[in-house]
């Protein structure tokens, strides 16, 4: 059996870290030994996560990735020992949304924009300096099965999380021979403020696609982000796509007139 990294020398940069997958992941590697920085929106949920697992673990950044120069202040400000960075979780996103197209309102489209792929080039392209630097790393970024899938109401959003995989695909060609790896994560349905958030809080709206299924938590998220960062430094896996076993791919939407 080979030997699996040692997760208590992970230092992880992570965006989107206030509820959700950021949450979870920060929680995860930090129960094994690791360190954390959480980055997120909002100041008092960072505050109570870094209470939850004590200053000395957990460097917290009240950061909204859109904001490029504020990303660059923020990471060149990272204190010892956190900022030996060595694995970044470009978790942060959203939907907003679920009309149409020729309905849909143009500023949700811009804020997805914004957060899915302008964030996330930012957080990646500031942190792989550092990280080629010091030796090696992991990126891994939180694409979507809608990524691939099409389904009504998921244009832009669907069209931020193919960008994601296929940045996270061509970084892995850029990055040969640099000991930096790439994983995207593609999950499906799972049950966090993800709903909550694309229907701007409307509980009634957000709570139906989860109605009588069991979808996956932030939980099983985490800990595939975790696995793929423990395993081997000569083992990198490309993608996981994640569905709750109650969910599967649709037949085709075939329009009939009539």
């Amino acid at each position: 059996m080979y030997q699996l990294l040692d997760p208590t020398r992970f230092v992880v940069f992570i965006t989107g870290a206030t509820s959700g997958f950021g949450a979870a992941a920060a929680r995860r590697y930090v129960a094994a030994g690791g360190k954390v920085i959480a980055t997120g929106r909002r100041g008092d949920r960072l505050e109570a996560l870094q209470q939850e697992l004590g200053a000395d673990n957990c460097h917290i950044i009240e950061l909204d990735v859109r904001d490029r120069a504020a990303m660059e202040r923020a990471i060149a400000a990272i204190p010892a020992p956190f900022d030996g960075i060595n694995v970044v979780l470009a978790n942060a996103g959203l939907a907003l949304g679920l009309q149409p197209a020729a309905e849909a309102d143009l500023d949700d489209w811009q804020t997805m924009i914004d957060t899915n792929i302008s964030g996330l080039v930012y957080t990646v392209r500031l942190l792989l300096p550092g990280l080629i630097e010091r030796g090696g790393g992991h990126v891994v970024t939180l694409g979507s099965v809608a990524g691939e899938f099409a389904y009504p109401g998921g244009s832009v959003y669907g069209a931020s999380k193919a960008f994601v995989r296929h940045f996270a695909l061509n970084l892995r060609s850029d990055l040969q021979g640099k000991n930096v790896r790439v994983t995207d994560i593609e999950p499906g349905l799972t049950e966090t403020e993800f709903s909550l958030v694309r229907f701007k809080g409307d509980e009634d709206k957000a709570s139906k696609p989860y109605s009588g299924t069991k979808a996956m938590t932030a939980e099983d998220i985490a800990e595939s982000i975790f696995w793929v960062t423990s395993l081997p430094e000569h083992v990198n896996v490309n993608k996981i796509q994640m569905m709750a076993t109650t969910q599967a791919i649709g037949p085709f939407d075939i329009y009939r007139e009539g």
